[in-house]
């Protein structure tokens, strides 16, 4: 192999290995702009479920208390 037979296969290869590591970054940066999305999908439905969480243990609350009113007022009729 002559000098320049060797210079073409070794630029060849660095050319090679170039556009492999272009690929690579680009793969990458999609992969993260897919993770990026879906992390922001994931906190917008914790923050969904947050709020649902706080609703139904409001309305639990005020179910308790009728239940509990209710129930003053059948012990006051057994009472009376």
């Amino acid at each position: 192999m002559s000098p320049l037979e060797f210079e073409v296969d070794s630029l060849s290869s660095l050319e090679e290995r170039i556009q492999r590591a272009v690929q690579w970054v680009a793969q990458l940066r999609h992969e993260k702009e897919a993770a990026v999305e879906a992390a922001a999908v994931a906190k917008a439905e914790a923050e969904r479920l947050a709020h649902q969480v706080k609703t139904l243990e409001a309305e639990r609350k005020q179910v308790r208390a009728r239940i509990e009113k209710l129930l003053g007022q059948i012990d006051q009729l057994s009472a009376g």
